[in-house]
């Protein structure tokens, strides 16, 4: 790797003003600061969907509460496929037991050891009862699905992850349930008590959902609204005795299971209101009014929304109604700009993101359970360096999806996309089995797996493993103001992490050539500091860098700053 001399950097730094038209439908809302942005919508379209722009109505960006411990905030968190983790009874089948063996894999609590990853949250893939492999039909939200273990095994993996330093936080999916449940059984006989637990009508509407699938189905004595399919039949929301469920089922899971929060399973749809099946107002009311609920029971209790939206569309249910959203949007960003070595969408996006979230309030990702791995996304180990160096030094909250850290592959249909983990190489049970998994490892598991990546210190394991640790060292990576400086190099990304204990400059190389940054080639139009400072890398390439903040950014140096091929370099700031 090449040294570079010493940087004169006149930087008069500088966050733009960026005007954002911000979409909504009003919802009483007062924990809100006064300021407000504007933004222009779009319409998108995602895996799930169109999302349709609703009124350029301006809206208050909502306001942290300062007696609040953002503890999510401090967290890098691993999505887990229980069934697919590791198998401790050799049924073929990950469980929970087989989860707990392995938490030290994910943080073995002391923060000195170079063995573990380093997460400090998890997030379980449903892991209720179901009569499906996936878990996303609830059939009874009290009861650890059998083929997991029992509710004892997880209160257990509580105990042991918080032992470690590791916050868990299972699905929760509400929006409907499996017709097996006993509710959608009754209702579907006529019981009265039961019948409006559903949403149903004597006759076929006959509309489609949002992305044109079918939506309504023939019951035994009427038709059934199911948003997913018919074997997933939506919960009707609007009926108080079914909030009063879900918070009972809330209150299990928080105080006597003693789960640190949820993930939020399709939030954006769980109340229609007529053929608008997503983000409508009274989807807004009914989360805000859970945050308060679950809030009251557990101070520190956490939701993250799955809010596969656009960004001004999800940004709406940040902060009151979940924590934090996550943002599909700059997600996707990232991930492309790993591919194509361009930043262009990921700054326009992160832009957006910046002008519209309170700091750091969305959670980001590459790929999750229900897309295609980064690595079938990519087909190149280094080009998936650059996309876990974009995501674990973003601002917000990072997700990695398990499996994600030694290269995983797999594309649809979604059963290739929740593989077992490859533990070793030995095939058919890759280190997850000494039984016939579940389903079969792809080959490339041979060569992808975690006993031959975590010993080789330029590996995919290793890196993701090194960024974690930076993450959790510092601040400003986790809890920060964060500025784009603009004007960069096209294959560049430039960010300015500032909070009250250190100021972190990063610079993410995209491109499979290596990049010079001249004199006058960086901007910023405030700066969020003056005078004279000085910045020591601490990730990536060993150089010294100089710079000053003023009201204008001019930028002189005694030669070029270089930054190699798909490289990430960090500077710690310090004033001279």
């Amino acid at each position: 790797m090449k040294k570079i001399s010493s940087i004169a950097l006149l930087l008069f730094l500088f966050t733009t003003a960026c005007a954002v038209n911000i979409p909504v439908e009003k919802t009483e809302n007062p924990a809100i600061s006064e300021s407000t942005v504007t933004l222009t919508p779009s319409t998108t379209s995602n895996a799930t969907g169109l999302t349709k722009p609703p009124t350029n109505t301006p809206r208050p960006v909502p306001s942290l509460d300062p007696n609040l411990d953002n503890w999510w905030n401090d967290t890098v968190f691993y999505e887990i496929f229980v069934r697919s983790f590791y198998d401790s009874d050799k049924d073929g089948i990950g469980d929970i037991n087989g989860l707990i063996t392995k938490l030290d894999y994910l943080n073995d609590g002391d923060p000195n050891t170079k063995t573990d990853l380093g997460v400090t949250g998890i997030w379980l893939m449903p892991i209720m009862e179901s009569p499906s492999y996936h878990g996303y039909d609830v059939e009874n939200y009290y009861q650890i699905d059998q083929e997991y273990g029992t509710n004892e095994d997880f209160t257990r993996l509580i105990e042991e992850a918080h032992k470690r330093g590791i916050k868990v936080i299972i699905d929760l999916v509400i929006n409907h349930t499996s017709t097996n449940h006993p509710w959608f059984i009754a209702s579907n006989k006529g019981d009265p008590e039961y019948r409006d637990y559903y949403i149903w009508s004597e006759t076929d509407p006959s509309y489609t959902g949002p992305w044109g699938q079918d939506v309504w189905y023939s019951g035994t004595a009427g038709y059934y609204y199911a948003l997913f399919w018919s074997g997933m039949p939506d919960l009707n929301l609007t009926n108080p005795k079914v909030t009063q469920q879900i918070y009972d089922i809330t209150e299990f899971w928080l105080l006597e299971m003693r789960a640190d929060g949820f993930r939020m399973d399709a939030v954006r749809h769980l109340i229609e209101q007529g053929k608008t099946q997503e983000n409508t107002s009274a989807t807004h009311e009914w989360l805000y009014n859970y945050h308060q609920f679950y809030r009251s029971l557990s101070p520190s209790a956490f939701t993250v929304g799955e809010t596969w939206t656009d960004t001004l569309n999800a940004s709406l249910y940040a902060v009151n109604e979940n924590d934090i959203p996550i943002d599909f949007d700059l997600s996707k960003a990232y991930l492309a700009s790993a591919g194509s070595g361009i930043t262009q969408s990921p700054k326009y996006i992160l832009n957006t993101v910046l002008q519209t979230y309170p700091d750091d309030q969305f959670g980001i990702f590459l790929t999750n359970h229900d897309q295609p791995r980064v690595m079938s996304v990519l087909k190149d180990i280094e080009k998936a360096k650059v996309a876990a160096a974009l995501l674990l030094t973003s601002p917000g909250v990072p997700f990695l999806y398990y499996g994600e850290e030694v290269g995983m592959l797999g594309m649809k249909p979604d059963e290739l996309i929740r593989l077992p983990m490859p533990w070793n190489g030995d095939v058919p049970g890759v280190g997850f089995t000494n039984g016939t998994p579940w389903r079969a490892a792809l080959p490339s598991s041979a060569t992808n797996n975690v006993e031959s990546m975590a010993s080789d210190p330029d590996s995919l394991w290793t890196y993701y493993r090194d960024l974690i640790d930076l993450r959790n060292k510092h601040s400003a990576l986790r809890h920060s103001r964060t500025f784009l400086v603009e004007n960069a190099p096209i294959s560049v990304l430039v960010t300015l992490h500032v909070n009250e204990e250190e100021k972190l400059l990063i610079f993410v190389n995209t491109s499979s050539k290596p990049v010079s940054i001249y004199a006058n080639s960086l901007s910023m139009e405030k700066s969020p500091f003056s005078g004279a400072w000085v910045g020591k890398s601490i990730f990536g390439n060993s150089s010294q860098i100089e710079l000053f903040g003023n009201e204008k950014m001019v930028l002189t140096n005694t030669s070029a700053l270089e930054i190699p091929a798909r490289e990430t370099i960090v500077f710690t700031l310090t004033e001279e």
